[in-house]
């Protein structure tokens, strides 16, 4: 690390929802996503929640071989929001514990909030996981 991480750091990210990010494009090859309706899926919705969150803690991580990786979503999603409209996410670092870091983050689509809740990542040494993904890839002969 670049720095100590210490609880504090803000998030702060905007992403534009585009008919890309909807249900129906979810899942492409399912056809039961294909019928539902045009709004932010929730599984985008997710993404963006990490993306947001690889985004603050970008300046205080050894770029490449630090990064984080999500491990647990505790997030609702009580509003639809449709293409064309922006997804605005914030929140803060609330605990540091070791390689541990837990956010807590809210989202509006400058309409409606459209989720609260809390998501964890954990700081990993690239080089090392690749290593042990490889070798998980051979234990099952992919």
């Amino acid at each position: 690390m670049k720095t100590k991480l210490e609880p504090g750091i803000p998030v702060d990210f905007t992403y534009p929802v585009s008919p890309a990010h909807t249900v129906p494009h979810l899942l492409p090859d399912s056809p039961e996503f294909r019928g539902m309706p045009e709004v932010l899926a929730t599984g985008y919705m997710v993404a963006l929640f990490e993306r947001a969150c690889i985004a603050a803690l970008t300046p205080f991580l050894t770029r490449p071989g630090e990064q984080t990786v999500g491990t647990h979503v505790n997030l609702s999603h009580v509003a639809a929001t449709p293409p064309g409209l922006t997804l605005h996410i914030r929140g803060t670092l609330v605990r540091v514990r070791g390689r541990r870091l837990v956010f807590e983050l809210e989202a509006d689509d400058g309409v409606d909030v459209i989720s609260k809740g809390t998501h964890e990542r954990f700081i990993i040494d690239r080089p090392r996981f690749d290593i042990k993904m490889a070798e998980k890839r051979k234990s099952v002969k992919i």
